[in-house]
């Protein structure tokens, strides 16, 4: 676990410890025109909602093609990577795509992309930047990067949304 301030709380917190939760807000969902792609742009435990949100669209068999980009330092630090990686395989539009940044660290065997998510894997399976509802979600620095490479791409704000996972 990453030593963050609300870890350090949790760890000194004794058992039996009432807590008050708030949230969540905001509306993280997916979009409702099926004819435009969905892609999501996700890192480390900030895919936890994506997770969610692809596995109920393809258990209702939504008709939108659903592309999950996933962007972790090794595969053993990937949450519910097998997961996301295996559903492709019940349904022809969804794509998965894992990318990892410091496999020279990894023990666990690896076929996937390497580095982090950009414009040139991003195009590998996407025809047109400009087409499609993007989700971004993981780490502030993450989302913040995803955010300028797609401006940078021409990817009109509105079809970009976003999601923080900040202070775990």
């Amino acid at each position: 676990m990453r030593d963050t301030a609300f870890k350090r709380v949790l760890k000194a917190m004794q058992p039996g410890t009432e807590v008050m939760l708030d949230g969540p807000y905001g509306s993280f969902t997916l979009h409702n025109n099926a004819s435009v792609p969905a892609v999501f742009l996700t890192g480390g435990i900030g895919v936890t909602p994506v997770r969610s949100i692809v596995l109920q669209a393809l258990h209702d068999r939504v008709p939108h093609r659903i592309l999950v980009f996933y962007a972790n330092r090794r595969p053993e630090d990937a949450a519910f990577l097998d997961d996301l990686s295996t559903v492709h395989d019940t349904n022809p539009s969804y794509t998965f795509v894992g990318t990892m940044a410091e496999m020279e660290k990894s023990s666990r065997e690896w076929h996937g992309e390497t580095g982090f998510i950009n414009k040139v894997m991003l195009l590998k399976f996407i025809d047109d930047l400009t087409l499609p509802i993007f989700y971004l979600d993981g780490p502030a620095p993450m989302v913040k990067a995803m955010r300028e490479m797609l401006s940078e791409a021409g990817v009109d704000e509105d079809n970009i949304r976003t999601e923080e996972f900040s202070g775990y």
